[in-house]
């Protein structure tokens, strides 16, 4: 089991907005992942994205700033390559991506191409813009090949979605049957965004089982009939915020509770959105979903997470 943490103060929100807060502190950021990992491997998440604006490089990660620094001392890169182009320019965003294996190859564990691609109607996320299927063959494909070219056979690349139901749950059938058996052959894990309990009420004692029930049919019912069935699932997002009527001391039994459940139903690697508030004085559901408060003071959830990493990392 390998863990992780996005540490920057930035988050998005469902009507397509950024949170502002308080500065990130590089030095506090750094001081909290070592406590949270020790010597143990740890995945840093950050996130940068390819527009019709980007130019080629080289590229700095949009949050946290300066990703790299928090490489090292057991931790490498979880990185994010968002996709939004609105006119569609999939050739862009693969020399965008080839650049990126370039630039963080050597640091980063962990390559997402796009981010939720499977949600159409909010423009901070991937599946708004055009072309986003041949965004993500072509990007897996193009990062791949970089990575073999540059000896950095450790460099493992994938894509997310969140949780897949109904006419949408064909989602990633659709896209292997685009990509072929050689997408299939690129592809080294799906990677999942979850929040039980965050957008629709999960009784307490009723939350393991929710998200057992979750990722088995994320496996049986999505990933199996898109020929994935043996596949490695990352939870590259999920968390669970304080705030009105969501105490503290239960978002500590929420991190325990889902990090069991999701060890216990095979996925190899977890990561938590995310270390720091990004504005603990706001009550927006959005703005609260730190293990810390935005200046760093430990919620009880943090030292959960500290002994369950201590605990379960293999």
């Amino acid at each position: 089991m390998l863990f992780g943490i996005y540490p920057g103060g930035v988050t998005g929100t469902d009507s397509g907005d950024l949170t502002a807060g308080p500065p990130d502190d590089p030095a506090r950021i750094l001081g909290a992942l070592t406590e949270l990992h020790g010597a143990r491997p740890f995945l840093v998440r950050a996130y940068l994205g390819f527009d019709d604006s980007t130019s080629d490089g080289p590229h700095e990660t949009a949050t946290p700033a300066g990703a790299s620094r928090y490489a090292g001392d057991g931790r490498s890169l979880d990185l994010v390559a968002q996709y939004q182009s609105p006119s569609g320019d999939v050739s862009g965003y693969c020399a965008f991506v080839r650049r990126l294996v370039e630039q963080y190859g050597a640091i980063t564990s962990t390559l997402q191409i796009t981010e939720e691609p499977n949600v159409p109607g909010n423009p901070t996320l991937d599946g708004y813009y055009p072309k986003v299927i041949e965004a993500i063959i072509a990007g897996v494909a193009a990062a791949k090949e970089r990575a073999r070219e540059l000896g950095h056979d450790h460099l493992r690349v994938g894509f997310n979605t969140t949780p897949l139901f109904g006419p949408g749950a064909s989602f990633i059938a659709d896209l292997v049957a685009a990509g072929g058996a050689e997408f299939v052959r690129d592809l080294d894990y799906v990677g999942l965004d979850f929040f039980p309990d965050v957008f629709r009420p999960v009784e307490p004692d009723e939350l393991g089982a929710a998200v057992a029930g979750l990722l088995h049919h994320h496996r049986e019912n999505v990933l199996v009939p898109a020929g994935l069935a043996g596949i490695p699932v990352h939870i590259t997002e999920h968390g669970w915020p304080t705030g009105p009527d969501r105490p503290p001391a239960r978002q500590a039994e929420v991190v325990d509770t889902v990090v069991r459940a999701v060890v216990a139903a095979g996925a190899v690697c977890y990561t938590h959105f995310a270390l720091r508030d990004a504005d603990s004085t706001q009550a927006g559901l959005f703005h609260r979903f730190g293990l810390m408060t935005d200046d760093y003071t430990p919620k009880p959830a943090f030292g959960v997470y500290r002994d369950l990493i201590a605990e379960l990392t293999t």
